[in-house]
């Protein structure tokens, strides 16, 4: 049991993926190699579903985490515009079409960003999900409400509009990543993981192309008020501790989903509960599977 790095080429850009190596060769296995594909946030990449892969890949899923559009050394095109949502969403669909090998449908998990991507593609997309697992950002309709309605909402997303700003790449950075840094220790993550977080991040360019997702959104990836219910079978983890999504957006979630809907409220649990306390979401994500 083991995950193997290599790349992809899907959308016209080369990803850097991470794969399980045991899902696909284990005869009546739980999984029946099935595709899980997850999706990260920001500042995090791959790394961030390393105990989620394992436990999965071990299972007999067919398991794929890759470093998406700006986090790729062979994914940056310049120009924030080339960071538009519906482009990171046409990235997802097609490394999963990578591995369909004539099925069509997916499992789907995303953190942060990559949450955002995964509520998108399961609302516009439902005959291509079989599942989604979402850890941390709501639905967007109840965080494009939770904007309007709830001041602390407005505060605890205020660094996507620090982000626009031309000065926040070096900001970031300065210091040996000093900010990125502290952020990332807050959250739970180790000196291990925070090395292995910075890595791909490490230089001006790439910091840059990851910070592009909020200068393409300008907010409004936020305030996807139009986007229809999510109908697929649904599992969303939100930490009482998060320190980007308050209760309001979370709990409002559920009246945005009408398929099959559990909510999962981790007591002390923070943004990345994958970090803080490895293993407790993939446990999670197995009920969710399994129930299916």
């Amino acid at each position: 049991m083991a995950i193997e790095t290599t790349t992809v080429q899907a959308n016209g850009l080369t990803f850097t993926t991470d794969l399980g190596t045991e899902g696909s060769i284990q005869e009546g296995s739980e999984g029946k190699d099935e595709l899980v594909l997850f999706l990260h946030g920001f500042p995090h990449n791959r790394y961030t579903w390393r105990t989620e892969l394992l436990e999965l890949d071990r299972l007999g899923y067919q398991v794929a985490a890759f470093d998406q559009r700006g986090y790729s050394p062979g994914a940056r095109p310049e120009g924030a515009e080339a960071y538009h949502i519906d482009n990171l969403v046409t990235d997802a669909l097609a490394v999963a079409e990578t591995f369909s090998a004539g099925e069509n449908k997916f499992h789907l998990v995303g953190h942060d960003w990559g949450g955002q991507l995964g509520w998108i593609i399961a609302a516009r997309y439902p005959e291509r999900i079989r599942s989604l697992s979402v850890i941390s950002r709501p639905h967007p309709t109840a965080f494009a409400r939770a904007l309007e309605t709830d001041p602390e909402q407005l505060e605890r997303s205020k660094h996507h509009r620090s982000f626009q700003l031309p000065e926040a790449t070096a900001e970031c950075l300065a210091d040996d990543a000093a900010w990125l840094r502290a952020m990332l220790e807050r959250l739970g993550a180790g000196p291990v993981d925070i090395e292995a977080y910075l890595e791909p991040l490490g230089s001006h360019e790439a910091l840059d192309a990851a910070i592009n997702w909020y200068r393409a959104s300008g907010g409004a990836t936020l305030r996807l008020s139009d986007l229809p219910p999510v109908t697929v079978p649904t599992l969303y983890v939100w930490g009482d501790a998060d320190s980007s999504v308050g209760r309001i957006a979370a709990e409002g979630t559920a009246e945005f989903v009408k398929g099959a809907y559990r909510f999962v409220e981790v007591s002390g649990g923070s943004h990345c509960i994958t970090d803080q306390t490895p293993g407790l979401f993939a446990g999670h994500l197995l009920e969710h599977l399994r129930s299916l």
